[in-house]
């Protein structure tokens, strides 16, 4: 079969192709370079915040990891790229429930377990971690939060197996939380993850919902109790003692004191007595008779002290007595001026009465 081929065109003249307007391609060519040059300025600086770090690619492989902040200069793309991630934020991982616009929303798979001494165990948890190597971070591990959800599960389920659910739900829960987090340290070392695990914080440990919970926290609440009146009897006892002490102390000063002045007076007696002694083995009948005047003005302060030798009729009297009142009341008048010195009288004879039968009469 022939076929006829008609040319086209008006008057049966050949098409011909359209015509660019003049100087289009120049302005094609310059706004390629113009693109061009804004996608390389584009792709050459990035930005840091504070709480962010950049991981630097070049040729799709980790050269470098960029920790300050600020505006930074890189080759273009595709010679390298920048991935940054906010490795300084501290971040939360929830075990056992999830925060959902507000509401605390359960999730029972992850909180049940099994405890050391086969009961169940509702342990909801937090835990606080951030990035410490960007690197190992982002190339040992595919997804971060999953793997670091599996680990603090396993973790929390290993401690819990080897506790007895009574210690798990009363004085037990800091003693897990230090456990747990030491399991977590240790397995993001051994995998180096590159996550730094801040801080492990248990919500909740108590028993699943029931009748079994309701018994558990009326044990509890008794603990706390008991707890209470210990703590009470301690303070008691811690306000109580120290006072009985000081006051037992202060007898025993006291006494101490006391016996203390008992034998410096003794030992004061001692040297007097013995000072008498020494002057009576010199002259026994001066200080014999020295002692019974000095004995007999103790007690009796009040009489009149008459001397005489007893070898005549008559006894001699010396009114001593009146001599020092008179003397001590001049000098009281007078104040600062010395008393003109009084006489002494002669002593007055007194009659001596004969002697009775018996002895003489004094």
């Amino acid at each position: 079969m022939l076929m006829e081929v008609y040319p086209g065109g008006k008057n049966n003249e050949p098409a011909n192709a359209p015509q660019l307007p003049e100087g289009t391609v120049k302005k094609l060519i310059i706004g390629a370079v113009i693109a061009l040059v804004l996608m390389i300025g584009w792709t050459t600086f990035y930005t840091v915040e504070e709480q962010e770090e950049a991981a630097i690619l070049t040729f799709g492989k980790y050269s470098g990891t960029q920790d300050s902040a600020g505006l930074h200069f890189k080759l273009p793309y595709p010679i390298q790229q920048v991935v940054i991630y906010p490795a300084k934020l501290t971040q939360r991982l929830h075990i056992g429930y999830r925060e959902q616009n507000g509401t605390i929303v359960p999730v029972e798979e992850e909180a049940l377990m099994i405890t050391g001494d086969e009961n169940l165990v509702s342990a909801d948890a937090v835990v606080e971690w951030r990035v410490a190597d960007l690197h190992k971070f982002l190339y040992n591990i595919d997804d971060p939060e999953l793997f670091l959800r599996n680990m603090a599960s396993a973790s929390i389920r290993s401690v819990m197996g080897a506790t007895n659910l009574d210690f798990a739900i009363t004085e037990g829960k800091t003693v897990i939380q230090t456990e747990v987090k030491q399991r977590l340290d240790e397995m993001q070392l051994q995998y180096n993850t590159g996550i730094q695990i801040v801080n492990l914080m248990f919500q909740d440990i108590e028993p699943p919902e029931g009748t079994v919970q309701q018994a558990f926290r009326e044990v509890t609440n008794a603990r706390e109790e008991k707890n209470t009146k210990i703590n009470q009897a301690q303070k008691y006892v811690n306000d109580l003692l120290p006072r009985t002490r000081g006051e037992a102390q202060a007898v025993l000063e006291k006494a101490e004191a006391e016996k203390h002045s008992r034998i410096v007076n003794a030992q004061g007696d001692v040297a007097k007595f013995n000072a008498v002694y020494n002057e009576y083995v010199k002259n026994p009948d001066i200080t014999s008779s020295r002692l019974i005047l000095e004995t007999l003005e103790k007690i009796l302060p009040g009489a009149k002290v008459i001397i005489t030798d007893g070898g005549s009729e008559t006894v001699n009297y010396l009114p001593l007595n009146e001599l020092m009142r008179s003397n001590a009341s001049k000098s009281s008048a007078g104040g600062t001026t010395t008393p003109a010195p009084t006489p002494v009288p002669a002593p007055t004879p007194v009659p001596q009465e004969p002697a009775t039968e018996g002895g003489d009469a004094r």
